[in-house]
C-alpha cells in the first residue's frame, strides 16, 4: 500500500473518530518547495463536511495522523494546508521492495474478471493513414496497453470500414481513369494508389458540378445530380444486391489497401488481436434491427426507412437503414458491438478511440444498445479525441491536402537525423546503429507529442520542436534513460546489495517520484488518458536530472551511498523504460 493510501486511510478514520463523519475521499498534494513537509493533505475540501476553521480541523487531524501512522514524523499546517513528513526509513524500505520488481506499477489480470476490447485505427479503404490516424492508432494502442498493466485483460481491435459510399467513389474512379494501374506497375503502396483514386473522384466530381451550375442549375442540384456521384450510388447497390463485377473489384481493390496498411502499422508500433470488417458485421446489423422493430426499439417510416426514437432521452431521431434498405454506420456499429461480445464472451466493457467529430454519433449508439437490453452497453466508452491541426490549417482527405502517416514518420526520421549530427554525439555508430537510433529517437518524439496532450485537447503539431532534446519532449526523456545506461556501465563494482543510508534530501524527492508510479498508472487506466504516464515520465526525469546534477554517483566516496545511488539511477531508467513502453516508445542504451 503506499504511503497516500496509508494516510487516506487513517485521514478517514480519524474524521469519523474526531467528528463522528464519514468523509468519501481526500485531497492531497505535493508540499510545496517552501514548507517543510513530503505529502500535503488539502483541508478545503473537506469544510463541506464539517463547518469550521480549517487551521483547527488540520491540527486535530495532523495529531491523529502523527499518532497513528509510524511513517509520520511530525506535521504544520498553513492556512487550509497539513503538511506531513514522512520518515526516511519508510522510503528506504520502499525502494528496497521494490528495486528487484521488474514489473513494479503494472498489475497481474484479476481472475474471473471482464476483459475490455479497445478499439483504435479502424481506417476507410478508400485512403492511406494520415496524421488524424496516426493520434488515434497511439492513443488506442497506449490506453489498451495501460489498461492491461491496471489489471486487466485487453483485446486490441480495430473496425475496417470496407464499404460505403465512399469506397464506391474510389473503386469507381479506378474504373473509368485507371487504365488497369496496379500498386506492381505504380510503384505505389496500394493504400496511396487507391486514396489517389479517391481524390481524383472528387476532382471530377466537382468539375461536373461546376459544369452544371453554369448551365442554370442550383449548387444544391448540382451536387445531388452529377452523373459520378449517381454512377457510385448505383455501384453501392449493386454491391449489397452481391453483384459480381462489383465485388470482385471491391475485394482487389481493398487486398491493396490491406497490404499498405500492414506496412505503416509495423512502422508505427501498433497491433490488434482480432480485426473486424464493416463488410460482415453491417449485415448482422441489419437483422438487429429487424428485431428490434418487434420489440419496440426502432419503427418504419412510410418511405420503408427504419428509426429510433430518442427524443424522450434529449436526444433527436436516429435512422438505423434507409428506404431502399442500404445500413448506414450506425447499423454496422450495432452489429459489430454484438458481435464482439459473442465472439469474445469475457468482454464486459469497450473503448472506441475516434475524433470528437462522432461525440452524437456514440451517445447514440451506447443508448440504443441499453435500450436492445444488452447489460454491457454500461461498460462503453467513447475514448473522444481532438482533432491534429498543422500550421497550414485543416487537412482534407478528399482534396489531398493530408499529411500522410508513411511520410510523416520519415520526416520525423530524417529530422532526428539532422538534429542528431548538429550535435555530434555519435562517434563510434555503425551507419546501421545510427540509422536505427535516428528511427527510434524520431518515433519516439511523435509518439510523446502526441501522447503527452490531454486527448480530448486539439494539437497544433509541429516536428521540428518534438524532437528538441530539451524540455519535455521524448527525446530529451531518450537522452537521460540512455545518461543512466552510461553510468551503470561504468558502475564496476557489485551494487546488487541492499544497503540503509541516510537519505539526501534528492533522494528523498526522487523516491517520492517513483513511489506514484503504480497510482498513476490507475489513474491513466480509469481517466484513458496516456498524457497521465507521459507527463508523469517527464517529472520522473527532471527530479532525476535534479539529483544527478546535486549529489555524486560514482564519484561518491561513502561505499553504501555509492550503490544506493547506482541502484536508485537503475530503477529510474527501469521505470522510465516501463512507462515509455505503455506509450509504444522505445529507448536507446546511447544516444
Amino acid at each position: 500500500m503506499s504511503i497516500k493510501n496509508i494516510i487516506e486511510t487513517k485521514v478517514k478514520e480519524g474524521f469519523l473518530a474526531l467528528y463522528n463523519i464519514e468523509i468519501p475521499s481526500v485531497e492531497f498534494q505535493a508540499t510545496r518547495k517552501e514548507f517543510e513537509g513530503d505529502i500535503t493533505l488539502v483541508v478545503f475540501p473537506l469544510l463541506r463536511y464539517k463547518k469550521g476553521n480549517p487551521v483547527q480541523i488540520g491540527e486535530d487531524l495532523g495529531k491523529y495522523v502523527l499518532e497513528n501512522v509510524t511513517e509520520i514524523t511530525s506535521y504544520n499546517v498553513v492556512k487550509g494546508f497539513l503538511n506531513l513528513v514522512i520518515d526516511d526509513g519508510f522510503y528506504t524500505k520502499f525502494f528496497n521492495s521494490i528495486y528487484l520488481d521488474s514489473s513494479y506499477g503494472y498489475v497481474s489480470p484479476i481472475a474471473d474478471e471482464k476483459a475490455m476490447m479497445v478499439e483504435y485505427s479502424s481506417p476507410n479503404t478508400n485512403k492511406p493513414l494520415h496524421l488524424g490516424h496516426v493520434r488515434n492508432n497511439l492513443l488506442g494502442y497506449s490506453v489498451a496497453e495501460i489498461i492491461k498493466a491496471a489489471g486487466k485483460k485487453v483485446y486490441k481491435t480495430q473496425i475496417i470500414n470496407d464499404r460505403g459510399i465512399h469506397i464506391c467513389k474510389s473503386m469507381l474512379a479506378w474504373e473509368k481513369f485507371g487504365n488497369g494501374e496496379t500498386p506492381t506497375s505504380s510503384g505505389l503502396k496500394g493504400d496511396k494508389l487507391v486514396g489517389n483514386y479517391y481524390v481524383k473522384f472528387d476532382q471530377e466530381y466537382k468539375k461536373e458540378i461546376s459544369q452544371s451550375i453554369s448551365e442554370g442549375k442550383t449548387e444544391e442540384e448540382a451536387k445531388k445530380e452529377a452523373p459520378l456521384l449517381l454512377e457510385a450510388q448505383q455501384m453501392l447497390l449493386k454491391w449489397e444486391a452481391g453483384d459480381e463485377q462489383v465485388v470482385s473489384l471491391w475485394k482487389e481493390m481493398n487486398s491493396w489497401v490491406y497490404n499498405g496498411f500492414e506496412v505503416t502499422y509495423k512502422n508505427m508500433g501498433v497491433d490488434f488481436d482480432t480485426l473486424y470488417y464493416e463488410s460482415n458485421t453491417y449485415l448482422l446489423g441489419k437483422d438487429v434491427v429487424a428485431q428490434g422493430i418487434k420489440k419496440g426499439v426502432f419503427y418504419k417510416k412510410e418511405d420503408g426507412s427504419i428509426w429510433c426514437d430518442l427524443t424522450d432521452d434529449g436526444l433527436d431521431e436516429k435512422i438505423v437503414l434507409r428506404s431502399d434498405g442500404t445500413a448506414v454506420y450506425m447499423t454496422q456499429d450495432i452489429g459489430t458491438a454484438i458481435q464482439r461480445v459473442k465472439d469474445f464472451p469475457d468482454v464486459g466493457g469497450m473503448v472506441y478511440t475516434v475524433g470528437n467529430e462522432q461525440d452524437y454519433h456514440f451517445q447514440v449508439l451506447f443508448l440504443i444498445l441499453k435500450k436492445l437490453g444488452f447489460d454491457w452497453s454500461k461498460q462503453l466508452h467513447h475514448l473522444s479525441y481532438g482533432m491534429v491541426d498543422l500550421p497550414s490549417g485543416k487537412m482534407k482527405s478528399r482534396e489531398g491536402t493530408v499529411v500522410d502517416a508513411d511520410e510523416l514518420m520519415l520526416e520525423m526520421t530524417d529530422t532526428a537525423k539532422t538534429i542528431s549530427e548538429e550535435l555530434g554525439k555519435l562517434e563510434g555508430y555503425s551507419k546501421e546503429e545510427k540509422s536505427e537510433l535516428y528511427k527510434t529517437i524520431g518515433l519516439g518524439a511523435l509518439k510523446y507529442f502526441i501522447l503527452k496532450v490531454d486527448p480530448k485537447k486539439r494539437i497544433l503539431f509541429d516536428p521540428k520542436s518534438s524532437v528538441d532534446f530539451q524540455g519535455n519532449t521524448g527525446p530529451f526523456i531518450q537522452y537521460t534513460y540512455a545518461r543512466i545506461q552510461s553510468i551503470v556501465r561504468k558502475a564496476d563494482f557489485d551494487y546488487s546489495k541492499s544497503v540503509t543510508i541516510k537519505l539526501h534530501e534528492k533522494e528523498k524527492e526522487l523516491l517520492k517520484q517513483l513511489e506514484l508510479y503504480p497510482d498513476t498508472i490507475q489513474q491513466a487506466a480509469a481517466n484513458y488518458s496516456p498524457a497521465i504516464v507521459a507527463n508523469y515520465t517527464y517529472d520522473l526525469v527532471k527530479e532525476f536530472n535534479s539529483f544527478y546534477q546535486n549529489v555524486s554517483i560514482l564519484g561518491e566516496e561513502n561505499q553504501d551511498k555509492k550503490i544506493f545511488r547506482v541502484q536508485l539511477a537503475n530503477k529510474v531508467a527501469e521505470t522510465i523504460k516501463s512507462a515509455f513502453l505503455l506509450l509504444g516508445i522505445n529507448v536507446p542504451e546511447r544516444m
